[in-house]
């Protein structure tokens, strides 16, 4: 099959990036970066979930987050680029979704997992369970004109059950698509594939649902997530999930490093004259301006740790 003529990018590092770091990431700073990736040319960014503070509190301010968005378009006059761009919310259940309806989210994601061992250890249910949960949000999101897209995690391999089935990986794709998901990403959460098995596990689920309906996102642990983005680009798919600087990981997969780069993945594609819309220039401003502002944080941290120790030395 011959490669995408373009590809779409779907930025995740607004939340699956951030979502890992220690470090508190205000609001103001949240908002400065997905508006650097719009500025970029990034139609898709995820801008938050709205999940439990008690689990991952780096997301306890989504709501506010995707508030001043709106806020800062609309202050800016450039209301109707804003308006094109898709910023999903993850949601895990009723609550979630009542959440991001309070502040006007037009898009949603889901999230199911490939194995019972990772669903357990993540929310606490079983695959099946957990898709009987789905059925009443993505019924209200719909009535709401709400778009879905779904996440599978594990793909290509579990923390808890090692290698994963493409057939089950395949049956549950179509099941998020019988659910109401537009689009569906495939998600190496540990980072374990290699181009045979990607391709081969793109190839078994697209026997089940079509290829323009896939996404694959790949972490990037050993130095695959390239590799495995150009064997599925040769299968069709042509919509991937990147975190501007690699941010990113899972707080429930033990080991998980970051997702494959934004910056690395447009390089590959402009370098394989692939359309993109995204401009590399915008998109090192955004990401150098995420990088200093971590490494300034961590740098504070540091220094306060070590001032309290003197204290209590002195002490």
């Amino acid at each position: 099959m011959p490669l995408p003529q373009s590809v779409k990018i779907v930025e995740v590092g607004p939340r699956d990036g951030l979502q890992n770091e220690a470090l508190s990431v205000p609001v103001k700073v949240k908002v400065e970066l997905i508006n650097k990736l719009v500025d970029a040319g990034l139609s898709v960014v995820e801008a938050g979930s709205f999940v439990s503070p008690k689990w991952v509190p780096q997301m306890a301010s989504s709501g506010e987050v995707y508030l001043a968005i709106q806020q800062w378009a609309i202050q800016k006059r450039i209301i109707q680029k804003h308006s094109s761009v898709s910023y999903p919310m993850l949601v895990p259940n009723m609550k979630g979704l009542e959440l991001a309806l309070e502040v006007g989210v037009t898009e949603i994601a889901i999230f199911v997992a490939a194995t019972e061992a990772f669903s357990q250890n993540n929310i606490n249910c079983s695959i099946e369970k957990s898709i009987e949960r789905y059925q009443q949000v993505v019924q209200k999101a719909q009535a709401e004109n709400v778009k879905i897209r779904g996440y599978i995690s594990c793909v290509l391999g579990c923390p808890y059950e090692g290698k994963v089935s493409n057939d089950v990986v395949a049956n549950i794709a179509l099941r998020l698509q019988d659910l109401g998901c537009y689009e569906i990403s495939l998600g190496d959460t540990i980072g374990v594939g290699t181009p045979t098995n990607a391709l081969e596990m793109i190839e078994t689920v697209a026997r089940k649902v079509e290829i323009e309906q896939l996404a694959a996102h790949f972490h990037d642990t050993y130095g695959q997530a390239l590799a495995n983005i150009y064997a599925v680009l040769q299968a069709g798919v042509s919509i991937f999930d990147s975190s501007i600087a690699g941010l990113g990981g899972c707080p429930y997969a033990k080991g998980a490093s970051g997702n494959v780069a934004t910056e690395d993945l447009l390089y590959m594609l402009n370098g394989m004259n692939i359309e993109t819309n995204v401009d590399m220039e915008k998109l090192l401003i955004a990401g150098d301006y995420i990088n200093q502002f971590l490494s300034r944080q961590s740098t504070s941290k540091v220094a306060l740790a070590v001032e309290n120790r003197t204290t209590d030395d002195q002490g």
